[in-house]
């Protein structure tokens, strides 16, 4: 079992920043790679940023190239997504999730086996 616990959400203005956090506990050594998720209501939730558990790449939806970013403390067990240039577009319920398996996308909802909680950012105008 891993757990996932995610935080630093919140209201920020359209042009603004946020960084979200994202701790794993449990069998982390178990852990290929930590994706960032968002969903809106009655959407499907869609991919934003991953990378590996062992930091050597990262992948980002287009939407969010050049303005998100990802990275991770191997010390705390922990993944941060740093979103800059925050637009309207960019509110959602956040989600961070843990994939276990080598063979699966880093993209694919369908291949992680943990999620957190979810935490809300709002951009507003």
């Amino acid at each position: 079992q891993v757990q996932l616990v995610e935080s630093g959400g919140g209201l920020v203005q359209a042009g603004g920043s946020l960084r979200l956090s994202c701790t794993a506990s449990g069998r982390t050594n178990a852990i290929n790679n930590m994706g960032w998720f968002r969903q809106d209501p009655g959407k499907e939730r869609e991919f934003v940023a991953a990378i590996n558990w062992s930091g050597s790449g990262t992948y980002f939806a287009d939407s969010v190239k050049g303005r998100f970013t990802v990275t991770r403390d191997g010390a705390k067990n922990t993944v941060y997504l740093k979103m800059n240039s925050l637009k309207l577009e960019d509110t959602a319920v956040y989600f961070c999730g843990a994939a276990l398996s080598v063979h699966n996308s880093a993209t694919d909802r369908a291949g992680y086996d943990y999620w957190g909680q979810g935490t809300q950012v709002t951009v507003s105008s």
